[in-house]
């Protein structure tokens, strides 16, 4: 028998997150473009300037049906028309609408790009938003939403925004509505939301993929360079305040089986220059399968499948915002656990965030975290669609556009000391505010003895 030789390794080569090229087209629309070779499907994403906290009061909700209508019908196709259209491109066209705008996102094969971007230019410059699209929307929305409320983690994120923020703030309800709200949607708060705040001056284009062969700058002209609007003064951000007081608030399911936990506070955002220790700090508290929750609580008690701690940002202003308002991102530790393990599940877990202010991190944890966080940044942006989405985070977060590649090499320098201090300053024992979707008749009484803070009971 003969055998190939064994093939040797090549040469490591040097890896940073590609570099874009900024400009804008005469219509005010700012455009980021990214050459990858070899990358033959391109990806498209768009940003609209249409916050949540823009929403007319009393319809919260109308920037998800806006965003969901936008594919459905425009001048010149009906909805199906336009669907079909897009099929024949072999694109993929989505959008939603989140804290800080409305995202569009698509993504096609390089040589239908021009197509599918004439598509995505007359969905933004003229959607139909027919009333009929509308009220199918509106219903489809309603019915979701029954869905969400039975989905326990679903259900505490909802209850952890209305304990953290208060009342008056958007970000206290539902990102998509409520039934109330919802309800109220047609298709003239709609268009009169679209006409408000969707136009190209505050909107930005990044486009991702091999661009060989394709002249950009004539099919984005051709393209988004047609739609029109008039400028208008970047709306000022309001300013993001929390209660973090320690408590536990726990949704009651009664005869439920397992109990969903949702731990959380605010806290910095990329802005600030502890972000990085943050994100490392974190991983190695709950970022990964060897992280020290899931070692104690999966590992070694069996309590859960998983545990996570994440910091997800929730809406970031530029630094020189007149405003004065600050970012924010959500600090939070996830899991579920079964109905009885609820009281030493809590136990254990505060007893590691305890351990973890007296003792601090290793080293070995330090240096796991930031192999793991740094040494697979090139599988995780092997796509044009992962390369734009982060761009697109960027600009929604008014960051500078290396921000990313600048972020690895601050990971990459963070010291032991440095993420413990994050860390630990990110989850303190006393500041966080618990929410436990379980039966409230099994978890009560023993979730108060921990004495981890007041505990109250809802419903639903």
């Amino acid at each position: 028998m003969q055998y190939h030789p064994q093939p040797a390794p090549g040469v490591a080569r040097p890896w940073a997150f590609p570099a874009p090229e900024r400009g804008a087209l005469p219509n005010g629309l700012t455009v980021l473009r990214c050459h990858r070779p070899g990358q033959q499907v391109v990806a498209v994403e768009i940003f609209l300037d249409a916050p949540l906290d823009a929403e007319p009061e009393g319809l919260d909700g109308v920037a998800t049906i806006m965003s969901r209508a936008l594919s459905e019908g425009t001048d010149k196709h009906t909805a199906e028309e336009f669907a079909a259209e897009l099929e024949r491109c072999g694109a993929t066209l989505d959008a939603h609408a989140d804290h800080p705008g409305v995202r569009v996102s698509l993504e096609v094969p390089a040589s239908r790009l021009a197509k599918a971007l004439a598509l995505v230019a007359e969905a933004l410059r003229a959607p139909a938003f027919a009333d009929s699209e509308i009220e199918r929307l509106v219903r489809n929305r309603l019915d979701e939403i029954p869905h969400e409320q039975a989905n326990p983690a679903r259900r505490a994120a909802k209850q952890l925004s209305k304990e953290l923020f208060p009342a008056t703030s958007r970000m206290s309800r539902p990102r998509q509505g409520t039934e109330e709200t919802v309800e109220r949607i047609d298709a003239a708060a709609v268009r009169a939301f679209f006409d408000a705040h969707v136009r190209p001056s505050a909107a930005t284009a990044v486009v991702v993929g091999d661009l060989t062969g394709i002249d950009l700058d004539a099919l984005l002209a051709d393209t988004l360079g047609d739609w029109s609007g008039e400028a208008v003064e970047p709306r000022p951000a309001p300013p993001i305040t929390a209660d973090d007081t320690g408590r536990v608030v726990i949704v009651d399911r009664p005869g439920a089986v397992q109990t969903q936990l949702l731990i959380g506070r605010i806290g910095a955002d990329r802005h600030d220059s502890v972000w990085p220790a943050q994100v490392l700090g974190t991983y190695c508290l709950g970022g990964t399968l060897t992280s020290r929750l899931d070692r104690v609580l999966r590992e070694e008690k069996g309590y859960t499948y998983g545990v996570r701690a994440f910091a997800q940002v929730l809406r970031s202003s530029a630094p020189d915002s007149a405003s004065g308002a600050t970012g924010a991102a959500m600090l939070a530790i996830s899991g579920s656990v079964d109905t009885e393990s609820t009281e030493p599940a809590l136990k254990d877990l505060w007893t590691v965030l305890r351990t973890l202010a007296a003792e601090g991190l290793t080293d070995e944890e330090r240096e796991t975290a930031v192999q793991n966080l740094v040494g697979v940044a090139p599988l995780k942006f092997e796509t044009a669609a992962s390369v734009a989405g982060t761009l697109a985070d960027q600009v929604e977060q008014h960051l500078p556009d290396d921000y990313q590649a600048q972020l690895y090499a601050r990971l990459a320098e963070t010291g032991t000391v440095e993420a413990t201090a994050a860390v630990v300053n990110a989850f303190p024992g006393d500041r966080l505010v618990t929410i436990l979707v379980g039966d409230a008749a099994r978890i009560e009484e023993p979730v108060r003895a921990l004495g981890i803070g007041e505990v109250s009971v809802v419903t639903g």
